[in-house]
C-alpha cells in the first residue's frame, strides 16, 4: 500500500495560494504598465494577432504546452498545473478589472507599487508552487525540464536561475516581435526572476512546507 504523504495538506495549501498569487501578479502587471512579465509578453503578443478573450487564449496557449510537457517530463504536471491552466487567466482577468475599479488610474507612484507587488508576488508565487510539487504551470515546466537535464555552457553547467533567465529572454523576444507590451517591467523580470524564485524557495516556500525558519 503506497504510504500517505503527511506533507499533502500542505503542498495542497502552497500550490493553491501560488496560483491565486499567480493570478494577481499579472493583473498588477496590467496596471502597472511598465510591461508585463515575459510569459505574458508571449502571451499578450499572441492576443495582438489571435482576437479572442484573454482568459480563454491563456488557457489554449497553455493547453497546447501541456500536450508538450506530457511526453516531455509529465512529473510535472498535477493539481498546480490544472489550476494554471483553467483559472489563473480568468483570475488575472478579474484582477485586473477589481484594481481599476477599487482605485482608478494609477499615478506614477502607484504604478511603480504595482511594478514592485507584481514582481515580489510573481516570484514568491512561482516559489510556493515549486516547493509544493503537485505539477507547476505548463511555461515553468519547460526551464524546469531543461535544468534537470543539468546543461552545459562554455563546459559549466547552468543552473536553474540562468536557464529561466533564458526562456524568459526568448518569451519577451517573441512578445517584443508580436507588438506585446513590454517595458521596464519586463526587462526586470525576464533577468532577475530566476534568482528571485531561488532566494524565494531557501527563505519562504521551503521552510513553511517542512514547518522551520529559513
Amino acid at each position: 500500500m503506497r504510504q500517505r504523504d503527511p506533507l499533502l495538506p500542505r503542498r495542497v495549501a502552497l500550490a493553491a495560494v501560488g496560483m491565486t498569487l499567480a493570478g494577481v501578479a499579472v493583473a498588477l502587471f496590467k496596471r502597472a504598465m511598465f510591461g508585463v512579465d515575459p510569459y505574458q509578453a508571449f502571451v499578450n503578443g499572441l492576443a495582438n494577432v489571435i482576437p479572442i478573450r484573454f482568459g480563454t487564449l491563456y488557457m489554449l496557449v497553455n493547453a497546447l504546452q501541456l500536450a508538450l510537457v506530457f511526453f516531455l517530463d509529465r512529473h510535472y504536471i498535477g493539481i498546480s498545473t490544472l489550476i494554471n491552466l483553467f483559472l489563473l487567466g480568468y483570475v488575472a482577468e478579474f484582477g485586473e478589472a477589481a484594481l481599476a475599479r477599487w482605485f482608478g488610474d494609477p499615478t506614477l507612484a502607484g504604478q511603480i507599487a504595482y511594478l514592485v507587488a507584481g514582481i515580489v508576488l510573481s516570484c514568491l508565487a512561482a516559489a510556493l508552487y515549486y516547493t509544493a510539487d503537485l505539477g507547476v504551470s505548463t511555461y515553468d515546466a519547460i526551464p524546469l525540464h531543461i535544468s534537470d537535464r543539468k546543461p552545459k555552457l562554455l563546459g559549466r553547467v547552468l543552473p536553474f536561475r540562468a536557464v529561466r533567465i533564458l526562456s524568459d529572454l526568448v518569451c519577451t523576444g517573441i512578445g517584443v516581435a508580436l507588438g506585446a507590451p513590454v517595458g521596464v517591467g519586463t526587462v526586470i523580470t525576464a533577468l532577475f526572476m530566476g534568482p528571485l524564485i531561488t532566494f524565494f524557495r531557501r527563505t519562504v516556500s521551503e521552510p513553511l512546507l517542512h514547518g522551520r525558519t529559513a
